[in-house]
């Protein structure tokens, strides 16, 4: 049976925050009467007041279209630095004045359900603009949290069945305050102060999380409250040999659900085993499957029905949301921890006032544009039917090989008009070099054909690898 200890650590944590008066409260500043009216009006009626569509619109090409500049193109081309400079060179605006641009198809960006070109996300972030311009700008403790804010965070919290949510500025700020804010236990619950290392939090990382988990995970580290133990990507008989091993209470477990560079998912049935043997904390950053997995969006736990078994999930809004941001969904207790703890929510800007209102409305509309989740996966069993090659999600790793390989197979896409890019160190390992496609419920079934044209003709499917073995990328 899961040993719930977590619940008694974090519970304690809180209590020793409040005892030295060092326990933070976030403080909801309403825009006006009547915006509180409107907001309390919004949760009565679930968004049925936003605009929402049966299918592909004109707009939605606009999220995988894109157009540069021909000097840009040209070095680009060549692989030339570039700080962006180019764009107002004399050769660029001439170019520009004659409306010559190259235009190019996206497969490299991470909005996968074209949400980022919608009109009802878009008029929702220009109204709250227009209303309330970009808000009171201050850090969430301070000034910067208002009631648009809450909202987004009870939806949040609905679409994850979790009891509350902490939205942060990005994705990887909440990693970060996440790791922290766990580590923090080991120090407000220590008898001296400073953990022992029987009294420190042992955090068993995949090999191929995120930088963001990573540099979280470095800080704790480097305050002295956690150890560290980086597993054998998605092998749970050697994170099952590490559990058993630990001598130390605190355990917890963080990994990728759905891995940015592989395209793999994390095996959750396994880790719900192995959190009910262990009973260690659950951690999940579902950045790339919030909104694509799961029937309702809830991402990949729910889409494994696991979703009582995880105790923090991670998420990003600047992805399948269309908007920007970051979010922790969790307890009450975890959140008031986070919020007191988590240094990279402290100390930032809370996000603008016309973002939290897009974001809502991204929920809103992805929870009710379903045929959006279920083009992109159609789009998936497309690529893998004409490609030959075995994928499982939007996400899809080719590896080629050495960085001379990866670039000249880009630079044929970009020619060809597609907008791929070549993944190189430190990214990647050397000689895994890859190409990353990612698909979007915008792209069409011709868009993907025309793609896997371009594709044939640059490498080779049959001797093109989709994952290399963990070992080969650096530990933490």
């Amino acid at each position: 049976m899961a040993d719930h200890s977590w619940d008694k650590c974090v519970e304690e944590a809180v209590n020793v925050l409040e005892s030295r008066q060092i326990l933070r409260s976030l403080r909801p500043i309403c825009m006006s009467r009547q915006n509180e009216e409107e907001i309390v009006k919004i949760i009565g009626n679930g968004g049925d007041e936003y605009e929402v569509f049966d299918g592909l619109c004109q707009w939605d090409r606009t999220s995988v279209e894109v157009s540069v500049s021909i000097p840009t193109f040209q070095k680009w081309l060549h692989d030339g630095p570039s700080n962006g400079e180019e764009i107002f060179s004399g050769d660029a605006l001439a170019e520009s004045r004659k409306g010559r641009f190259k235009k190019l198809l996206l497969f490299s960006g991470n909005d996968y359900l074209g949400l980022s070109s919608h009109p009802t996300i878009s008029n929702a972030a220009a109204n709250a603009a227009k209303e309330y311009g970009m808000g009171p700008k201050g850090s969430a403790l301070i000034c910067g949290y208002t009631t648009y804010h809450r909202l987004l965070e009870t939806s949040l919290a609905e679409l994850k069945k979790k009891e509350d949510c902490l939205v942060c500025p990005t994705g990887f700020a909440a990693n970060m305050a996440a790791m922290v804010a766990i580590g923090s236990v080991a120090s407000l619950l220590a008898a001296s102060g400073k953990p022992l290392k029987n009294e420190k939090v042992a955090i068993f990382s995949d090999a191929l999380n995120h930088a963001s988990i990573i540099d979280g995970v470095r800080l704790a580290e480097r305050q002295g409250n956690v150890e560290v133990f980086v597993y054998r990507h998605c092998d749970m008989y050697h994170l099952n040999s590490l559990l058993s091993s630990c001598k130390m209470k605190r355990k917890v477990v963080v990994t990728d659900s759905l891995f940015s560079m592989d395209g793999d998912f994390a095996p959750m049935e396994e880790l719900s085993q192995l959190r009910k043997k262990y009973g260690f904390l659950l951690v999940i950053d579902d950045a790339h499957g919030t909104f694509v997995c799961g029937e309702t969006g809830g991402g990949v736990a729910e889409e494994f029905n696991c979703e009582a078994d995880v105790d923090l999930c991670v998420g990003t809004l600047s992805k399948a949301a269309g908007c920007h941001g970051g979010f922790i969904a969790c307890s009450k207790k975890w959140k008031q921890l986070i919020q007191s703890r988590g240094r990279s929510f402290i100390f930032s800007t809370a996000i603008p006032v016309p973002m939290a209102a897009a974001a809502y409305a991204a929920v809103v509309v992805a929870r009710k544009e379903r045929w959006r989740r279920k083009a992109i996966w159609e789009r998936v069993k497309e690529f893998k039917a004409l490609s030959g090659v075995d994928i499982s999600s939007p996400i899809i790793s080719l590896v080629v090989g050495n960085q001379e390989k990866a670039l000249k197979a880009s630079r044929y896409l970009l020619k060809s008009g597609f907008h791929v890019m070549a993944i190189r160190p430190p990214t990647v390992p050397p000689n895994s070099c890859r190409l990353r496609v990612t698909l979007s419920a915008a792209h069409t079934t011709e868009d993907v054909k025309k793609l896997i044209t371009a594709l044939s003709s640059c490498l080779d499917f049959d001797n093109t690898a989709t994952d290399i073995p963990s070992f080969l990328f650096p530990k933490l």
